[in-house]
């Protein structure tokens, strides 16, 4: 389900009059929609990518697409379909290309490696997640682990439904797939996910695939400020 965060009362509350701003080019309208929708996304673009990093390039794309051609919604389906879309598509073309790369370096035998001082320095430019308790620490682990091993259309399926609790019709319609697809999928990814932790895992399921605010504040920047430099005059 979207975060709940509250609403700035000098603007539109419902998903269609926000749409109507940001196709004006309001931008505070476009935070506070990237707010609501932000966990949303990044669920779906982590099950596809099973990456962090990936994940959130993938939801500041998706936004940045949204926010151009906003102007085209018609309405035809919900805003949060509309976007969980664009997301999915996104996702998709990252994992393709993502895949090229990979089968790539595999076959390459001319790379330069890594360089060891620049990777350290990445890593410790990463803002620190604050820290849980063990025991929910572990849950979520062990469910997040076991979720990224289902195969790959279960594994978004259950995402969309378990975790986000999207309808049936939802992520039929996201996925483009008929509903009696998404209930079979999402059938055989419970009882896959049994099997494998042996154990009921509804429980901790709304916590997995965490959504630190940290993490929305920078999709939410990052989109900004891309869209700052495009609107930029050339120097």
């Amino acid at each position: 389900m979207p975060l709940t965060l509250v609403q700035p009362p000098d603007l539109p509350s419902t998903d269609s009059a926000l749409a109507v701003r940001v196709a004006q080019g309001d931008r505070r309208a476009l935070t506070s929609l990237m707010r609501r929708y932000n966990q949303r996304l990044y669920r779906v673009a982590r099950s596809i990518l099973r990456n962090d990093a990936d994940a959130e390039e993938a939801v500041q794309e998706a936004f940045y697409l949204a926010y151009c051609a906003m102007a085209k919604f018609r309405g035809d389906s919900s805003l949060a379909t509309w976007l969980t879309r664009i997301v999915v598509n996104e996702s998709t073309r990252r994992l393709r290309k993502n895949n090229r790369l990979s089968a790539w370096m595999e076959l390459s035998e001319t790379l330069e490696p890594f360089d060891a001082e620049f990777s350290e320095g990445l890593a410790e430019g990463r803002p620190e997640q604050p820290e849980q308790a063990m025991e929910r620490q572990e849950m979520r682990r062990l469910i997040e682990e076991k979720i990224d091993e289902l195969p790959a259309g279960f594994r978004t399926v259950f995402v969309m439904r378990a975790v986000e609790e999207l309808s049936v019709e939802e992520v039929a319609n996201c996925l483009d797939i008929p509903a009696a697809t998404v209930r079979t999928r999402y059938f055989r990814a419970r009882s896959l996910l049994r099997k494998l932790m042996a154990r009921d895992v509804g429980a901790g399921l709304g916590k997995a695939f965490s959504f630190a605010g940290a993490r929305c504040d920078r999709i939410v920047a990052a989109v900004q400020a891309r869209i700052e430099r495009a609107a930029a005059p050339p120097s």
